[in-house]
C-alpha cells in the first residue's frame, strides 16, 4: 500500500507569500530576498543549502526588548563552515542592565562601539537569502528581524524555517509513551539547546554567544535528521 502522502499545504502558503512579496516590495535588499525564494517542498533535507541563525536580546519580547548579537553559520548535512559564517554586536538605544551583562557577557564598551542594528542589517539579511534557515526556538529570529525590518523599511521580512526545539518537542514529548509519563507526573525531558544536545551526546559549548549557538544548533539539527529522520526526507515535512 502506498504511504500517506506528505502535506505541503504550509510549504504551498510560504511559496506564495514569498513571491507576492517580491512582487510588491521597495526595499532592495528584501525584494532580493523574496525573489530568491525556497526549494520546493519535496528537496531532500541533503541537497539544502541550510544557515544556523542566532540572536541574543535583551528578552523576550521583540516589542519591548532589543538585539544584543547576531550569528550565523552556512551548512549542509555533509558539514558546517563557521569560516564562512557571521558575527556582529549590535548597538542597542538603550542601557545595558547589569543582568544582561552576566548572561551575554557584552559589555558597555563593547555596544558602545559597535554599529546599530540598521547599518548591518542589509548584511544580514543578505546572508540568509537563497537559504533555509534554521533555529532553536522560533519565536525569537523571525519575530524580532520582522519587526526591525517593519520598523526600519515598513515592510516585513518574513520566511520559513526549521526549528530544531520544535522537532525535539516532537520526539520528547509528543509521542505516546512521553504523554503517559507526563499524565503520570512525570516532568517532560527539557529541550533547551544544551540538554537537547546532550541526548545525541554532542558536546557542552559556553552558551549565550550567538555564532557558537549557531554553530550548536547546526550540529544538533545534523543530529536530529541522523536519528529521526533520513536524509532523503523532504524540508516541507519540517517547516515552520
Amino acid at each position: 500500500m502506498a504511504g500517506k502522502k506528505p502535506d505541503y499545504s504550509r510549504a504551498a502558503q510560504w511559496e506564495s507569500y514569498l513571491a507576492q512579496q517580491a512582487g510588491v516590495c521597495r526595499t532592495p535588499v528584501l525584494k532580493g530576498f523574496y525573489a530568491a525564494g525556497i526549494p520546493p517542498a519535496d528537496t531532500p533535507l541533503a541537497e539544502l543549502p541550510l544557515v544556523a541563525l542566532d540572536f541574543e536580546t535583551t528578552g523576550l519580547d521583540p516589542h519591548r526588548h532589543e538585539i544584543l548579537s547576531v550569528g550565523l553559520v552556512p551548512f549542509t548535512l555533509a558539514g558546517i563552515r563557521p569560516a564562512e559564517g557571521y558575527y556582529q554586536v549590535v548597538r542597542p538605544s538603550g542601557p545595558l542592565t547589569e543582568e544582561s551583562i552576566a548572561l551575554h557577557r557584552i559589555t558597555h564598551s563593547q555596544v558602545a562601539q559597535a554599529p546599530p542594528l540598521e547599518q548591518i542589517i542589509d548584511e544580514l539579511i543578505g546572508h540568509l537569502t537563497g537559504r533555509v534557515v534554521v533555529v532553536h526556538y522560533r519565536a525569537i529570529e523571525r519575530p524580532f528581524l520582522d519587526l526591525a525590518a517593519t520598523r526600519l523599511w515598513g515592510e516585513h521580512c518574513l520566511f520559513p524555517l526549521i526549528d530544531t526545539m520544535a522537532i525535539e518537542a516532537r520526539w520528547e514529548r509528543e509521542t505516546w509513551s512521553k504523554k503517559v509519563r507526563h499524565w503520570l507526573g512525570m516532568r517532560p525531558a527539557s529541550i533547551r539547546l544544551g540538554d537537547s544536545r546532550q541526548r545525541y551526546g554532542l558536546p557542552a559549548y559556553s552558551s549565550h554567544h550567538a555564532k557558537v549557538d549557531a554553530v550548536a544548533t547546526a550540529e544538533l539539527f545534523m543530529a536530529q535528521v541522523a536519528r529521526h529522520y533520513s536524509h532523503q526526507a523532504p524540508v516541507g515535512k519540517l517547516w515552520d
